[in-house]
């Protein structure tokens, strides 16, 4: 279990635009039944455990459940067949959807950018609550802080979620597990726990020194010898804002082998998703542009 814990009976509830809905609150609740009774483990997140974990609600949209990616197809099918949902692999590589009458949950079992894999130990440490009146369990707060801190696209960042959920729960976190989570991609917590003593001055100190340290520790070995090969690694916080690194200034996507797990099929589906109106990604660049590290890249306009 997670050291992180919540009442079995919270006091606020999670809201939607237009106010609550007694429809799609019934079919939340069929949902979350159906899969119990079939014995496929799902986890809730989103807003709903986030509204558990700080005490406060918010407007949701949707119904956010998490599960292993070899239990997505027998959902879909199960949901299907007992529910009448409209059914969607959305994203291969980690959303699916069902739908019916407007209502839709999502049901995910990795990241965009393929890094958060749902395994095993998102099960072992969740949370027992209740949501809409049914037992569920919560997706552990580690989990959700290792997921929404990639999260920086243009039109959605969850930076503040997570500053929030440090300030909630940073006391009883698991550390060890936490910074375990983010591997190789140190500098993502890293960042976001600076940040964290920059919103919170008051509360620095609860982010363990023997964490900051270590992350320090990492930078100064760090910054004595760069890699050779260029790679983006934005690709992981921004689906549409690293394009221009990838396709005009030669830099390696970090989603791709041999650095990540996302294959080209992925990549190519994810970015044809990309809404151009509210992501605005750089496009392409004036032809007498010169990319960065080309001649006449850093003269000024006059």
């Amino acid at each position: 279990m997670s050291q992180a814990t919540v009442p079995m009976d919270p006091a606020p509830r999670a809201t939607r635009d237009g106010g609550e809905s007694t429809m799609t609150d019934r079919f939340y609740r069929r949902v979350l039944r159906e899969l119990g009774a079939a014995g496929i483990e799902v986890l809730v997140g989103g807003g709903y455990a986030i509204e558990r974990y700080l005490g406060i609600g918010r407007l949701v949209k949707d119904l956010d459940l998490f599960l292993r990616p070899a239990d997505v197809q027998k959902a879909l099918d199960h949901l299907g067949r007992r529910l009448g949902c409209e059914t969607e692999l959305t994203f291969p590589h980690w959303l699916a959807k069902i739908r019916k009458r407007g209502d839709h949950v999502d049901l995910i079992f990795n990241a965009g950018n393929g890094v958060c894999s749902v395994d095993d130990d998102w099960f072992n440490y969740a949370v027992p609550s209740l949501v809409l009146d049914v037992p569920v369990s919560l997706c552990p707060v580690e989990e959700m802080i290792w997921s929404k801190a990639f999260v920086m696209e243009r039109e959605r960042y969850d930076g503040a979620d997570v500053a929030h959920l440090l300030h909630a729960c940073a006391d009883t976190l698991d550390w060890t597990r936490l910074t375990r989570r983010f591997g190789r991609h140190w500098r993502v917590l890293f960042a976001h726990l600076t940040l964290f003593g920059f919103i919170y001055p008051s509360e620095r100190r609860r982010i363990p020194e023997a964490v900051m340290r270590r992350c320090l520790y990492l930078l100064e070995q760090e910054m004595k010898n760069a890699p050779t090969r260029r790679i983006c690694r934005g690709t992981l916080t921004s689906r549409a804002q690293y394009l221009v690194d990838l396709e005009l200034w030669g830099y390696e996507d970090a989603r791709l082998a041999p650095y990540g797990s996302m294959t080209e099929e992925d990549t190519s589906i994810w970015t044809a998703a990309i809404d151009a109106d509210a992501s605005r990604p750089l496009g392409e660049r004036p032809r007498d542009a010169a990319a960065p590290n080309e001649p006449g890249a850093n003269s000024a306009n006059t």
